[in-house]
């Protein structure tokens, strides 16, 4: 099959019937791929006035035209409606999902409906199958990981394998979806989406073949080796190979930006037991690489649980990162790998994203201890630095067993403050629970207004870390600029930690060598064009940046700077509220 350079070939499954269709989706010099593709997508098939659970709503996972052409370039992003704010969002993720999808003939699979029992969907590139997997219900991600490689065993190619646990069955708000086992759709609830359509899993089988629109191959494959030897001859993806981002915590801890016990310190001497060295050191078993990337960042521990006094152990493998460190570590108070991997793992079995569920049970924990509630609500003690009542809680949480955990389950810390009290230590800015960098006011406004509540909408967190002046306007242009950036590479679509390799000039490069051209040519003005869609989609289905919150904690926090400068964060939080209102082109703007 040959890629047409001008539309985009989506598969678009209804779990309702049971049936798909292809659609040829124009035009792809206007949506690119990936983040654009699924807002375009969203924009045509989508009722931004319709909860985000109506059966009719789409979960969108798109390709970018590089996926699989040039390293690196093997991220999926799933577009979808947040259970957990209501509005148009995205989250993306690795493992081996981008080339299944290239090798089965799509560059977006689309999923409406919902199906009349627990199923599990079937894709290759000539069939599709639904598959009734009532029998899984409750199962964790790991024991339903192994049913679904069942799943299309007979067929050959690049397979991949998505699935839901228990808290997306559940529609906790923050549930994930697990790819292939260690990578994810962590933020925003996209598995609680895919539980809202009775979707246990998905199997994407890449069993065919494709070809290039065209282009120059000689100028293709020097391009690859290019691109090749300077991810892996060069310092600059070192880091994320050898310690991986969990060489981050040191550093920030150094510098005061690293949350500690819901943001009640932002250092603490206990880091030399989670620093990204002692962690390779004493817990790293191996590392992994993204089908398609030729770099090696997931780092995967080793973890020996023993029971019972006849000194029998259980060997798990646990995947870690920076985030997940800080989140399920720090901002517990844990410090010790022995009790933070334990956490993950469990975490992870029941389908939660490790971020917000971290920073939802940090609020709970001060919460508990300032007596706003009490052991009646959370069943289970809960203290900054003890394991077991946080093991304890997962479950808790996942099955909702009385109203507080119903609460927190489906709004976390946000909804629960709001009912319970404590909103002023609830870490949440805007949206979502925050991401590890107490760093200062880009940080806090980017997250707080942007456009995934997420520290990967822009380095708001390094710019803090700059020298550069309190300049309101200078850090909303900043903002904007930065964002648009990682919009038209979240479209290739490559991973973020590439985007130094891949400039605007080396991404029009690969598009016009592969046969792109007309993509190649317009891909700043698309850049810039699905920037202004994904915002206009975020204000339709009922964002509003005056409602966003930044908690006073925040304002408290004292990093290496000092404590944040109410005035520049309130200048700054005005200016990027016009800005962003002038992308959506809605009506309103600050004065």
């Amino acid at each position: 099959m040959r890629i047409n350079p001008d539309v985009s070939r989506v598969l678009h499954v209804d779990m309702t019937t049971g049936k798909a269709q292809i659609l040829d989706f124009d035009s792809r010099a206007r949506h690119m791929g990936g983040s654009g593709l699924a807002a375009a997508l969203y924009e045509a098939y989508g009722t931004p006035s319709a909860p985000w659970d109506d059966p009719t709503e789409p979960i969108i996972f798109a390709i970018g035209p590089l996926t699989g052409l040039f390293p690196v370039m093997t991220k999926v992003v799933c577009g979808f409606r947040s259970p957990h704010t209501g509005q148009w969002t995205e989250s993306h993720a690795g493992g081996r999902l981008g080339l299944s999808l290239r090798f089965a003939g799509y560059d977006a699979l689309m999923i409406t409906g919902r199906a009349s029992a627990l199923s599990a969907l079937e894709v290759g590139s000539r069939s599709m199958q639904v598959h009734n997997v009532h029998y899984l219900r409750g199962r964790g991600v790991f024991g339903t990981g192994r049913e679904l490689r069942r799943i299309g065993r007979h067929m050959s190619g690049h397979r991949s394998t998505m699935r839901i646990g228990p808290a997306g069955e559940n529609g906790l708000s923050f549930a994930c979806i697990n790819v292939d086992s260690f990578r994810h759709f962590g933020r925003l609830g996209s598995g609680a989406v895919m539980g809202s359509k009775n979707l246990k899993g998905v199997v994407v089988t890449g069993d065919g073949a494709f070809e290039l629109p065209g282009g120059d191959s000689k100028a293709l494959n020097k391009l690859y080796k290019d691109s090749f030897m300077e991810v892996t001859s060069t310092s600059k993806m070192k880091k994320y190979h050898d310690l991986g981002t969990p060489e981050n915590l040191e550093p920030l801890n150094e510098l005061r930006a690293l949350p500690w016990r819901n943001l009640q310190a932002t250092s603490d001497p206990a880091i030399s037991t989670v620093t990204g060295k002692y962690l390779a050191e004493e817990y790293l078993l191996r590392k992994a690489a993204c089908a398609g990337c030729p770099v090696g960042c997931i780092h995967i521990a080793n973890l020996r649980q023993q029971f019972g006094e006849d000194h029998e152990y259980l060997y798990k493998q646990v995947s870690y990162d920076y985030e997940l460190i800080f989140a399920q570590g720090t901002m517990l108070g844990l410090s010790d790998p022995q009790d933070i991997l334990p956490v993950l793992d469990e975490t992870e079995s029941c389908g939660l994203d490790s971020m917000t569920t971290g920073v939802a049970l940090a609020w709970a924990t001060e919460a508990l201890a300032k007596g706003i509630i009490s052991e009646e609500e959370t069943l289970v003690p809960l203290q900054f630095g003890e394991v077991d009542g946080y093991l304890k809680a997962l479950r808790l949480l996942t099955n909702a067993p009385n109203e507080f955990w119903h609460t927190l389950g489906r709004g976390g810390a946000n909804a629960a403050a709001k009912k319970y009290g404590g909103e002023d230590f609830a870490c949440v800015l805007g949206g979502q629970e925050m991401a590890g960098y107490a760093t200062g006011e880009a940080y806090y406004v980017s997250h707080a207004l942007g456009f995934r509540h997420s520290h990967l909408d822009s380095g708001g967190y390094s710019y803090d870390q700059s020298d550069k002046p309190k300049d309101a306007q200078k850090a909303s242009d900043f903002l904007v600029s930065d964002e648009r950036d990682r919009v038209i590479i979240n479209s290739m679509v490559g991973c973020m930690f590439a985007r130094k390799e891949y400039s605007l000039e080396r991404m029009q490069e690969c598009l016009h060598v592969a046969g792109f051209t007309a993509l190649s040519d317009t891909l700043a003005q698309a850049g810039t064009d699905m920037q202004h869609l994904r915002w206009k989609l975020k204000f339709d289905t009922g964002f509003v940046p005056e409602e966003q919150t930044i908690p006073k904690r925040f304002m408290e926090v004292t990093n290496w700077k000092g404590q944040a400068d109410p005035v520049y964060l309130q200048d700054l939080r005005n200016t990027y509220t016009n800005a962003i209102r002038t992308m959506a082109g809605a009506q309103g703007a600050l004065e």
